[in-house]
Formats: structure tokens, sequence, C-alpha cells
């Protein structure tokens, strides 16, 4: 059960580098977010990028 937990992590941070919004979608489910991390994400690339990490990451 560990595996399949640790696996969907993987693969959540693999779509965070090329998506990040998408995966803070999946992630929290939430819309605002999601919303925060597109403004982001039009804002630079990187700040978008970290906080999709942060939020796949920390929970």
């Amino acid at each position: 059960m560990a595996d399949d937990l640790s696996t969907n992590q993987l693969l959540l941070v693999i779509i965070a580098i090329l998506l990040p919004p998408l995966a803070v979608y999946l992630k929290t489910k939430s819309l605002g977010m999601t919303l925060l991390c597109v403004l982001l994400w039009c804002l630079g690339l990187i700040p978008g990028l970290l906080m999709a990490l942060w939020v796949v990451l920390k929970g």
C-alpha cells in the first residue's frame, strides 16, 4: 500500500514539473489554489513550479 502512495506522489511530481496547475488541482481539488498556481505560473514559470511542488510534497 505504501508503494501506491509513493508512486502516486512521484507521478504528481512529474506532472508538477510539466503542468503545475494540473498537479495542484489533482492534489487539492481546490479551484482557488489552482487559480493561484495559474497566476504564479503566468507571472513566471519558476514561482508556479515551486508552488506546485510545495503543494504536492507537503502532504
